[in-house]
């Protein structure tokens, strides 16, 4: 029989009819900022050819981008309590345009530091745009439906996700692919030209994506954004008070380490699909193996569609276990079969994330009360996980073959499973804190 609290979970609105127009706006800033991170999984194939790079060479992309994430995220966490959400968004989105312009001398150039310089401010950007829209969306509506609101919004990033691919394949992978063997036979000018020609794709999708960011200001400059505030009543005052760290909270910390994990794993896999691809079917070019990482991102969006309507009968944690279990099992036959198979295996994974990032978010910050943007922040500099983990995977690439670098991303599964089951309930001072919130409502 469902309890009373499962079946408000249910049936709760997914927001209110006054917080609608923040809603929609916010949700499309998760659209947007998909472009700036999953473009460099197409970034990576590119750069690996245009400056004679190593796999972990080339992982510095991902390290200068979810770099960036890890040192902007506590600052943003700071300057949003004391200039609030709207403002943070702002400063957010400037950061991103300003990044985004900056690789246009970065390709006139034709320097790789110049590039990751460019990305690394990107980065700061769009982690302010996280710390602020994560947490904002699962406040703007009923508490009871945070999971899976926070899950619909995350759906449009997804979608995002899915349109990367095709924007990248079609204006960045162009052009002549030349094989190893074949720029071996050019001359040393030929092959800077090239390279520099490879180099200069990239003019412009970040351009265009500038144009949106700075867009995205002014709409939201004239837009009435209400700053809402988390409940801080005496009750909750003197639960901080008690504990005098939001590191007291340890489903927040154990949800912490969930989402380093995840982002790793998530980053890892997605950046290296083009890679693995070529490397389980010999002889196949970047631009067709881009196929399979559109395959990839489109599970991602359709996961995270299905698990937001799922949630409406599945509880949360639930669910997560469930994704989870189904990541482990994907990865264990990428790293066995051969030939095409395990293609298609790494392919599904991105189905089973769909739903990892805004859950275990939720999860995490749930019942934080006046520490929620500190929590957020906490959260957000798990991002993290995205400049570690692919950088190992990257390495024993190199030492070995993509494909046993799959280990990595196995690793990461096996804590989000525990999350899943156990580490996510709340403890202590947060039971507390659920216990007098619903005396409240009733």
């Amino acid at each position: 029989m469902a309890t009373t609290s499962q079946f408000e979970t249910r049936s709760a609105p997914i927001t209110e009819r006054r917080l609608l127009v923040p809603f929609v706006l916010i949700t499309t800033l998760f659209f947007l900022w998909a472009f700036g991170v999953n473009l460099n999984d197409i970034l990576i194939p590119r750069f690996r050819t245009a400056f004679a790079l190593t796999d972990f060479q080339s992982s510095f992309i991902q390290v200068a981008f979810f770099g960036g994430y890890f040192l902007a995220a506590f600052p943003a966490g700071w300057l949003m309590e004391r200039i609030g959400y709207k403002r943070g968004i702002l400063a957010g989105l400037t950061l991103c345009a300003a990044g985004a312009l900056l690789f246009l001398p970065a390709s006139s150039v034709g320097l790789y530091s110049f590039f990751l310089g460019a990305l690394f401010v990107m980065a700061c950007g769009q982690s302010f745009l996280e710390v602020a829209a994560n947490p904002y969306v699962t406040i703007l509506g009923p508490a009871e439906s945070a999971e899976r609101r926070l899950n619909f919004a995350q759906s449009f990033n997804a979608v995002g996700a899915v349109l990367s691919p095709l924007l990248g394949r079609a204006l960045i992978l162009t052009g002549v692919e030349y094989t190893p063997a074949q720029l071996a036979l050019l001359s040393a000018a030929q092959v800077q030209a090239y390279r520099a020609d490879q180099a200069t794709t990239v003019k412009v999708p970040y351009l265009l994506m500038a144009g949106i960011f700075v867009a995205m200001v002014a709409a939201i400059y004239f837009t009435h954004l209400p700053d809402v505030i988390e409940a801080a009543d005496g009750t909750t005052q003197e639960v901080e008070k008690a504990t005098g760290s939001v590191f007291a909270h340890k489903h927040l910390v154990k949800g912490v380490i969930a989402q380093f994990f995840y982002v790793g794993a998530q980053v890892g896999v997605a950046s290296f699909v083009i890679r693995f691809a070529q490397h389980a079917v010999p002889g196949m070019t970047a631009r067709v193996a881009a196929y399979y990482l559109l395959g990839h991102q489109v599970g991602f969006m359709s996961g995270r569609f299905a698990g937001s309507a799922l949630m409406k009968i599945i509880p949360a944690p639930r669910l997560l276990s469930v994704f989870a279990l189904g990541s482990l099992v994907s990865v264990a036959v990428a790293l066995l079969a051969n030939g095409i198979v395990p293609v298609w295996a790494v392919v599904l994974i991105g189905f089973f994330h769909s739903i990892m990032f805004p859950t275990i978010f939720a999860l995490g910050i749930k019942n934080l009360g006046p520490l929620t943007k500190r929590g957020s922040s906490l959260m957000v500099m798990a991002i993290i996980g995205g400049a570690v983990f692919p950088a190992m995977m990257g390495r024993i690439s190199d030492a070995t073959n993509i494909q046993t670098a799959f280990i990595v991303p196995m690793i990461c599964y096996v804590y989000i499973l525990y999350f899943a089951l156990a580490g996510y309930k709340p403890s202590g001072i947060a039971n507390f804190q659920q216990a007098v919130a619903g005396e409240a409502r009733r």
